[in-house]
C-alpha cells in the first residue's frame, strides 16, 4: 500500500515541482515512514530500491521524457543495480534522492542515484536501464535519445568502474547455467 500512495503522489506532484531537463540532476524529497522500517528500526533495504524507481520516474516526468516515450510505446526496465549503504535512514527522517544519467553504452543507460540528508550521502546506487518497445523491440540508447529529441550537450563518458561493474555483474546469456563458487 505504501508504494501505491507514493506512486499516486508522484503522478500528481511532478507538475508542481517545475520543469527539468533529462540532462539535469533530479532531486526528490521523501520521509522515512514507520511502514518503511525493519526490525532494526531503520529503512528496509528493499524500500531504497522502490524509492529509486520513484525518483527516476519523477525526473523523467518533469523532463517530459516519460510522456514522449509513452507516445512511442517505449518504457524503461531495470536490468541491473548495485547499492552501497553508508548510514541508516531512521523513522521520520527527511531525505532526498538525487538522480543523474551518468552515461550509456550500446545497449543500456546507467543512472547514478544518491540518498542524501543535507550534503551528506547516506547511500549511493548505480542502476542499469534498458528500454523496451511494445509490442516487441529493444531500442538502443541512441534510438531512445533520438525519440527524446537528441542528447543536449556533451555526451557523458561512462566511468571505468561502471564499465567493470557491468561486465563483472553480467549473467550468462540464454539457458546456460551460471558458474558458481558459492553453490555446492
Amino acid at each position: 500500500m505504501k508504494l501505491w500512495l507514493r506512486l499516486i503522489w508522484a503522478h500528481v506532484s511532478w507538475r508542481f515541482r517545475g520543469k527539468a531537463k533529462i540532462t539535469d540532476t533530479g532531486y526528490r524529497e521523501f520521509i522515512v515512514w514507520p511502514t518503511d522500517i525493519d526490525v532494526f528500526l531503520h529503512m528496509n533495504n528493499g524500500i531504497y530500491l522502490t524509492l529509486l524507481d520513484l525518483a527516476r520516474f519523477d525526473l523523467m516526468k518533469r523532463a517530459h521524457a516519460w510522456q514522449d516515450l509513452k507516445k512511442h510505446k517505449v518504457h524503461p526496465v531495470v536490468v541491473g543495480e548495485t547499492i552501497t549503504f553508508r548510514k541508516s535512514l531512521t523513522p521520520w527522517l527527511r531525505f532526498g534522492v538525487e538522480t543523474k544519467i551518468i552515461g550509456w553504452d550500446d545497449k543500456a543507460f546507467f543512472i547514478g542515484q544518491r540518498f542524501v540528508v543535507g550534503d551528506e550521502i547516506y547511500a549511493e546506487a548505480v542502476v542499469k536501464l534498458r528500454f523496451l518497445k511494445s509490442p516487441k523491440g529493444t531500442p538502443t540508447p541512441s534510438e531512445v535519445n533520438q525519440l527524446l529529441g537528441g542528447w543536449q550537450g556533451e555526451e557523458p563518458k561512462l566511468p571505468d568502474w561502471v564499465v567493470n561493474w557491468d561486465k563483472n555483474a553480467a549473467l550468462p546469456k540464454g539457458k546456460e547455467p551460471a558458474p558458481s563458487t558459492w553453490r555446492n
